[in-house]
């Protein structure tokens, strides 16, 4: 029995020769490949940059929300009367929202930024699979499938961090920010910085989330362990309020708490990821030490037995002569 799953062991490893042996071709076409691919990506991106061209106003419109959502909690018929019944300072009244912007090409520039990152977004799934599509025949089957997960998880996981940037961090950020309002001191926040602003907070947000899938990826290569994870956590802790005081813009402690918090949270889910990998490590390589202890075993059982038949040989009475 040891020696027939010593012997699947042996032909499993052919196989997977096999599948990369297939997968293999010469330079020339890997850069034919290669360009394929970049074409089939580059036209997906101009086509999804040229659909959010179209809707930029619009794209645009919904990036400023959350601040003039708050904004408008300080202007309106209710706000007036409240300050003309001396109940609020007149300060309190920041009139309609408003953006500006200093240079006569700058409407056009920022539009042409939204189309840009939207675009990259829109077309980043069939962005994801060209790429997909050029390493997949230089890896094993099981790896492929992994890669296909990578792939739509790392779309998720990045979205989900900007979203989580635009609906909780960005109000959190520009109500602080805003506070300085009042009669003598007016904001009149500029299209091209608010933009800026607004694209790197949500990048930054949405490369943090993309933490598990990391250290998925070492645990997969064997770089980390569970272990080693859960001695670092308490550290990490501290790491994880100094990335978000460094990457996000406000000085207040809301919106790095609100960095750092969904890190922590993140690290801690990561380390579940990752003793499930080491766990499924340590007993492949278990029964991998188990089929190869077996044969030995085996062999030293048919010697002992061989052993045992001599000696029973040696034992029997000679025969006795005629």
């Amino acid at each position: 029995m040891a020696r027939q799953a010593a012997d699947a062991a042996d032909d499993k490893e052919p196989n997977q020769e096999a599948e990369l042996e297939g997968g293999r071709m010469p330079f020339l076409s890997h850069l034919t490949e290669l360009r394929d691919r970049v074409r089939n990506a580059a036209i997906a991106f101009a086509l999804a940059f040229l659909a959010c061209w179209t809707f930029a106003d619009n794209i645009f419109a919904w990036l400023r929300e959350p601040l003039f959502d708050i904004w408008k909690q300080h202007t309106g018929p209710g706000i007036a009367m409240l300050v003309q019944l001396h109940l609020v300072p007149p300060g309190y009244d920041w009139g309609p929202p408003r953006l500006i912007y200093t240079g006569l090409t700058q409407p056009f520039w920022v539009n042409m930024s939204v189309a840009l990152w939207a675009g990259i977004f829109v077309a980043s799934p069939f962005i994801f699979y060209q790429l997909w599509k050029f390493i997949a025949p230089g890896l094993y089957k099981r790896e492929r499938k992994l890669t296909i997960g990578f792939a739509a998880f790392s779309g998720v996981f990045f979205i989900s961090g900007a979203l989580f940037c635009f609906y909780f961090a960005l109000p959190a950020l520009f109500r602080y920010m805003l506070h300085y309002n009042s009669s003598e001191l007016q904001s009149l926040p500029n299209i091209q910085d608010y933009l800026d602003l607004t694209r790197d907070s949500m990048l930054a947000f949405g490369a943090i989330f993309e933490m598990p899938l990391l250290i998925y990826f070492l645990a997969l290569v064997g770089l980390v362990t569970h272990r080693g994870l859960w001695r670092f956590s308490r550290w990490f802790v501290v790491l994880a309020f100094v990335i978000g005081a460094i990457l996000t813009p406000g000085p207040d402690v809301v919106s790095q708490a609100l960095m750092a918090l969904p890190m922590i949270v993140l690290y801690n889910v990561s380390i579940l990821f990752a003793w499930r990998v080491t766990v499924s490590r340590e007993r492949t390589a278990a029964a991998q030490l188990a089929r190869e202890a077996a044969p030995a075993a085996s062999d030293k059982d048919d010697d002992e037995d061989k052993d045992k038949d001599d000696d029973s040989d040696d034992d029997k009475p000679a025969p006795r002569p005629a």
